[in-house]
């Protein structure tokens, strides 16, 4: 064995902007090692020279012990030629090639800055931009790879001679450290009225008088811009709603600590760690009936949204104010977040008394993650900010890139290559302009970022969605349609790393069938490369095609006909127009055929929460859900009918109908409402066993994959996961991307990746 040996190292992962440089640096020099690190638009390059045993160590402690914010996928080495040159140096960043480097997402700030922001000895006492290698912005401030200061938004932000020290100190928190900066050369906080005039005085302390004057406070964040109010105002709450025209869905709020979320909401050990975790999301969480909160932050829920603070701007804000506030969106119902300020004051002017913001450059629009606990492990609900873009490993990736176009609700888009696949941040519903090009220019972002150009665009089969549009307009790339509840299948086999094949039961809204109809309560045959149809909800009217979305009667009146009592509530609350939708229906006039679990959903919901119609998508189930008694155990009965032709052999239709006229029979023998719904759930969830009975009957298959937004929600998937279980099946759920239309683009990759293999593409 040679005494002296060199060795060029390569790291592949999350490693920029995680401290990786200094951690190399300091790791070789304990070691008396010499040479030098980098970045470049892979990930990290690595040479290093001294005696065997100590570079053998090396390379074990890189791959074994990397810094925590690091994801290493994959480290290689091979020896070179001994140069004998002294030092170990971190070296210029080169980027002579495609981007390929995995970015870090945003990050929480860190105890050790917390304690500096804390600390009045210290030079960045109550600084709102702290941050060190350990925590910051990364992905809403980076503009180009490799992973350095020049190309981000902090470029325009030269360093003082304090921070450049610092920047170049080996034994600093901050060696290397992109966003470094403090009050002497870093960004500015200001505090300005709806009319941009400063407002004198501390920011912080004048916004909290805001704040408890009941006036609503727009706060530029990380990812853009959110309008707070105080959540025990309940006059400052109804005039947030008002003022951003948001009627109903529940606000989410920031609690100052653990404390504060504790005296809101039952928080148990998995919550905990992802209220206090480095991604920081909002955590749907048990609401307690003594919650200190307004009645309009969340009308009728059981559960509230809340986080903590995560960056040091919301840390100062909540020490000066340190009761829960809303913090919302920054924006009007069904627009995107604003996230520059040139936008965020020409639309939330009409909103927001004042401005607390700065002036660092937010370059990618990035919302809050939403996730809840579902059975002791992370279900998100919207994968965003503290997520994003670390990717997602494939068991099989694509022979050749893919771009995951989405679908046109909670969209995402994923871009695809080798085993890693980059789903986006939530884009939003792709309704408007604004975010459709928030769309494009994601994808544009994305392909320059990680250096990879699409080769096959798959999409969903709607030819209306916008997504689809774009999909079909790129002409640089072979076009792959992929049906919408295939997608969700195979988006939650991905999550999972499986291949299949499952029976797949894909239960949402509504989805672009493969026979043109209107999917949405289907069991499936399903692996990635294909699937069929082995099952279904019975297909009903659905008068006045979107108008029935927005108004969950009509779909009470699909299903019931003219032989829904005059006196029953919804029939007599909607008498003008019962019989012509009644008629509408029967003829099929504006009336297409669909098998939606969501629209049966609406139907039970407007006979038994009178919920007639919805200002946000799925606001009837929810509200059926939130009713349920958990503890009534009862189910009304569904039959499986033999499907019509076309339907393969097999085929069944479950008659949802049965489920809605029983849940009508308890409403009129005067059932409490609660027990209704709760037995309603249980019969949908009997209703899921006996159609994964009957396909296991037929195919052997033991294994079911549960998604589609239905399965957001927790009674439905607690009772069906138990129910499948008990009869013997392994049941797949979402771990790390949501059931919603926010998995569909995961899926549409995973489908185009195994279709390539299956034709043996090279």
């Amino acid at each position: 064995m040679r005494s002296c040996v060199r060795a060029e190292v390569r790291v592949d992962g999350v490693v920029q902007g995680v401290g990786f440089r200094p951690f190399v640096h300091r790791l070789a020099t304990d070691l008396g090692l010499r040479g030098m690190v980098g970045n470049d638009e892979r990930g990290v390059f690595i040479e290093v020279e001294g005696a065997s045993g100590a570079v053998a160590a090396f390379v074990r402690a890189v791959r074994e012990r990397p810094p925590p914010l690091a994801v290493v996928d994959r480290v290689t080495s091979r020896e070179i030629p001994v140069t004998g040159e002294p030092g170990f140096d971190i070296v210029a960043s080169t980027g002579a090639g495609r981007g390929r480097a995995l970015i870090s997402p945003d990050v929480a700030t860190c105890d050790d800055c917390l304690r500096e922001l804390a600390d009045p000895a210290d030079r960045r006492f109550g600084y709102p931009f702290v941050n060190c290698t350990a925590c910051g912005p990364r992905f809403t401030i980076v503009l180009s790879s490799p992973y350095d200061r020049a190309g981000t938004t902090m470029a325009s932000f030269p360093m003082c001679e304090a921070c450049a020290a610092e920047y170049h100190d080996p034994a600093s928190r901050r060696f290397h450290a992109q966003p470094v900066c403090c009050p002497a050369c870093g960004p500015r906080l200001r505090l300005v009225d709806a009319a941009s005039c400063k407002i004198p005085g501390d920011p912080f302390a004048r916004a909290a008088t805001l704040l408890r004057r009941g006036l609503v406070l727009a706060v530029k964040g990380i990812g853009g811009y959110h309008l707070a109010v105080r959540a025990g105002d309940g006059r400052a709450v109804a005039g947030l709603r008002a003022r951003k025209r948001r009627e109903d869905r529940p606000f989410a709020l920031m609690a100052a600590d653990l404390d504060a979320a504790r005296r809101l909401c039952d928080v148990g050990p998995e919550e905990e760690r992802l209220l206090t975790g480095r991604q920081r999301p909002i955590v749907l969480l048990g609401r307690r009936p003594d919650a200190a909160i307004a009645p309009a932050v969340a009308p009728g829920a059981r559960s509230l949204g809340v986080m903590l603070p995560y960056s040091p701007l919301h840390h100062l804000l909540l020490r000066r104010f340190p009761e829960p506030i809303v913090l919302t969106s920054g924006n009007l119902s069904d627009e995107p977040i604003a996230y520059t300020d040139e936008a965020a004051f020409e639309r939330l002017r009409g909103i927001a008394d004042a401005f607390l913001t700065h002036d660092r450059p937010i370059h990618t629009r990035t919302d809050d993650s939403v996730v809840r606990v579902f059975r002791g492990r992370e279900l998100p609900l919207r994968r965003s900010r503290g997520h994003v873009p670390s990717p997602l490993p494939l068991a099989r990736g694509p022979r050749r890139p893919v771009l995951g176009c989405g679908a046109e609700l909670k969209h995402t888009f994923c871009l695809a290559e080798g085993g890693r696949a980059f789903v986006s941040h939530h884009i939003g519903d792709l309704e408007n302009y604004e975010t459709l090009r928030s769309f494009v220019e994601g994808v544009r972002h994305f392909e320059r970022l990680f250096g990879i150009r699409p080769a096959v665009v798959a999409h969903d089969l709607h030819p209306e969605y916008l997504s689809t549009k774009y999909a079909l307009d790129r002409e640089d790339a072979e076009r792959m349609g992929v049906q919408h509840h295939h997608a969700h299948i195979a988006s939650c086999l991905a999550d999972n790393g499986a291949q299949g094949p499952v029976i797949g039961v894909a239960f949402d809204g509504l989805g672009y069938g493969a026979d043109g109809t209107l999917w949405g309560g289907e069991f499936l045959v399903a692996g990635l490369a294909g699937f069929r149809r082995a099952g279904h909800l019975a297909a009903v009217p659905l008068p006045g095609g979107a108008a029935a979305v927005r108004q969950p009667w009509r779909m009470a009146a699909a299903y019931l006909g003219g032989g829904a009592p005059r006196s029953l509530g919804v029939r007599a609350r909607n008498a003008v127009l019962w019989d012509a939708v009644v008629t509408m229906a029967g003829h099929g006039v504006n009336a297409p055929l669909t098998s939606s679990a969501g629209r049966l959903f609406d139907a039970v919901s407007a006979i038994v929460t009178g919920r007639d119609a919805v200002t946000y998508e799925g606001q009837a189930a929810v509200e059926l859900e939130q009713l349920a008694d958990p503890r009534e155990r009862g189910a009304y009965p569904c039959r499986l009918l033999t499907a019509p032709a076309p339907e393969p052999s097999g085929g069944f239709a479950a008659e949802g109908r049965d489920l809605v006229e029983a849940a009508l029979e308890d409403v009129l023998a005067g059932v409490a409402a609660p027990v209704v719904s709760a037995r309603f759930h249980n019969g949908v969830a009997r209703l899921i066993l006996s159609g994964c009975l009957r396909v296991r009957e037929d195919t052997g298959l033991t294994a079911v994959a549960l998604s589609g937004g239905v399965f957001q929600n927790m009674l439905l998937l607690e009772r069906a996961c138990a129910l499948l279980e008990d009869h013997g099946f392994t049941v797949l759920t979402h771990r790390r991307v949501p059931p919603n239309d926010g998995g569909i683009s995961l899926g549409q990759v995973a489908v185009a990746s195994a279709r390539q293999r299956r034709s043996g593409e090279t």
